[in-house]
């Protein structure tokens, strides 16, 4: 399956971010997933998740505060 994932991670607690990033990671396949995360550990452990699982990740800062993760495959 093909498609761009928002997942809207801000305000959750290690290691829910990276639990729900791996879900969206593996029922998307491939495509692009956003995630929105609001802590610095938060960021890396995602990025670290995704670069794992072969997926390309950046991040910028978020409009709203915290980061913006995009993660491509």
């Amino acid at each position: 399956m093909t498609g761009k994932i928002l997942v809207d991670a801000r305000g959750l607690s290690c290691p829910q971010p990276v639990l729900e990033t791996k879900a969206a990671l593996e029922s998307t396949g491939q495509g692009t997933v956003e995630v929105l995360v609001d802590t610095v550990t938060s960021r890396e452990n995602v990025l670290r998740l995704a670069a794992r699982m072969g997926w390309k990740g950046t991040w910028e800062d978020s409009e709203q505060g915290g980061f913006r993760l995009t993660l491509e495959k």
